[in-house]
């Protein structure tokens, strides 16, 4: 049995919670905590877990004598006075069940005792775990999908900020650390090749983060666990005072949340230059003055095109990046590839100077934009999508870089370079830039292909009138104003 298979097996058991009102997200918290305790067995890793709660004294329980038994496990397993684990203590965290009937958490705990474990050991236990996670982003209903950042950008992300071992990387939640970790390991043998103090710095201290929301913090110890990693990776928000820690990094890989502060309040953390109720412009903020000041840290960010080109404030932060920084590249991406259909994004590479100041000579802005194939649920990024962009971006060595656009032979090319003068002459020094035309999109798509987009863009509006719709339950038209 592949991972694919044991992962919609898995999926599946969320269809025996319903009756009992369990919420998409909810059943993956549930999943977590039990999972936890199964590949704990698996792994051979029990010794942390007190010897009552490990898997084989679950598994053989039944009716109410589970259910009871199974709460006092997840209010045990949570306090640090009972478990000394600090893993086990994070993963619990005021956990409590939902399930409310006893044959249905029977079930699920004896399905996944009965799950083709040795093919899951071989082919690895995290990768199974996030399997689950992407199942959950992808389904509508759940609205996990606005916080899951998909894979394939994640590792060109990866590949393009090229970390190296010893450095010091940093990112908002576990899906970037992951992927790190394992493009280093592509490049050491599974880290064979490094010293025992390069070994232990890269499991247990080269990557670090913060996330807010508890629940999501509690999948990303999971993450975390099930990748053989035990980097610092704290629950709170890195907009307040509890977030100051995160500075000095070699490396920043985010996709930071959107929106403002909730009633529009301000951050509280006191070390920012400019103050804004937006979430965004404060993310980068933070970002750009965390990188190590040696002209070598970078940092590879998502952000919403309002970063581009906000005015006031945002026009300030812009000038202040451009200043620290040497921004050199913009990836305009396509609509369509998060959860939230209408939001446009872009990915800012950039690398911290030495100085403060005219770091920032040239900006190339690569168009991923326009003239592309609809992307959807039912059509994702793949890791071709991607392909000419890491070519031209050059890695290796940035010099070598050549535009595909030119204003008379190809004035549709994706690929443009702006000096700093050009970008300091725009409004607001806008670096939202598009120069591309849709004019011609439908002349070099075939029948097929237009169908195909319009029946995606379709189904997409069906699933936001029904989620509307769902949000508009219980409402009573008739309440007084």
């Amino acid at each position: 049995m592949t991972n694919q298979e044991i992962v919609q097996k898995l999926w599946n058991e969320c269809n025996v919670l319903r009756d009992d009102g369990v919420s998409y997200q909810d059943y993956i918290t549930e999943l977590t905590y039990i999972l936890f305790l199964k590949m704990s067995k698996e792994q051979d890793e029990e010794k942390d877990i007190p010897e009552k709660y490990r898997w084989d004294n679950l598994v053989n329980k039944e009716g109410l004598e589970l259910k009871n038994f199974y709460r006092q496990l997840l209010l045990d397993l949570g306090n640090p006075e009972v478990v000394k684990s600090e893993r086990i203590n994070a993963i619990y965290a005021n956990a409590s069940t939902a399930i409310d009937e006893p044959a249905n958490l029977e079930k699920i705990i004896k399905d996944i005792n009965d799950l083709d474990w040795w093919s899951a050991r071989e082919e690895g236990l995290g990768d199974l775990y996030e399997g689950l996670m992407e199942k959950n982003a992808n389904e509508v209903k759940s609205g996990a999908g606005q916080y899951f950042t998909p894979r394939v950008l994640i590792n060109m992300m990866v590949k393009m900020t090229e970390p190296k071992i010893g450095d010091d990387p940093a990112a908002g939640t576990f899906g970037f650390m992951v992927a790190a970790d394992q493009y280093l390991k592509d490049k050491t043998d599974d880290y064979s090749e490094l010293s025992e103090e390069k070994y232990d710095f890269q499991v247990k201290e080269a990557f670090s983060g913060m996330e807010l929301v508890p629940n999501t913090h509690r999948l990303a110890i999971m993450n975390e666990y099930l990748h053989g990693m035990d980097g610092r990776l704290e629950q709170g928000d890195s907009l307040s005072a509890n977030g100051k820690w995160m500075k000095n990094f070699d490396v920043v890989l985010t996709n930071p949340p959107f929106g403002t502060k909730k009633g529009g309040e301000r951050v509280t953390r006191d070390d920012l230059t400019y103050e804004t109720s937006n979430k965004q412009l404060n993310f980068l903020q933070i970002i750009y003055n965390s990188l190590k000041r040696d002209g070598k840290a970078r940092a590879a960010v998502v952000v919403p095109d309002n970063v581009l080109f906000a005015d006031g404030v945002g026009e300030e932060i812009r000038k202040d990046l451009l200043n620290k920084c040497n921004l050199h590249t913009i990836l305009r991406l396509p609509t369509g590839i998060f959860y939230a259909q209408g939001v446009q994004t872009n990915v800012l590479f950039f690398t911290r100077g030495e100085e403060d100041k005219d770091n920032t000579k040239e900006t190339w802005i690569y168009d991923m934009r326009h003239q592309m194939r609809s992307f959807g649920k039912r059509n994702p990024l793949n890791d071709k999508d991607f392909a000419e962009f890491e070519k031209l971006f050059c890695v290796d060595d940035r010099s070598k870089r050549k535009e595909t656009w030119n204003k008379e032979k190809n004035p549709n090319g994706r690929w443009r370079k702006f000096t700093i003068d050009e970008i300091k002459k725009r409004p607001n020094t806008s670096l939202d830039i598009s120069w591309m035309s849709d004019e011609e999109e439908h002349e070099t798509k075939s029948l097929k292909e237009i169908l195909s987009d319009m029946n995606e863009k379709s189904k997409a509006i069906s699933e936001a009138i029904a989620e509307l719709n769902k949000a508009l339950e219980g409402i009573d038209d008739s309440e007084d104003e």
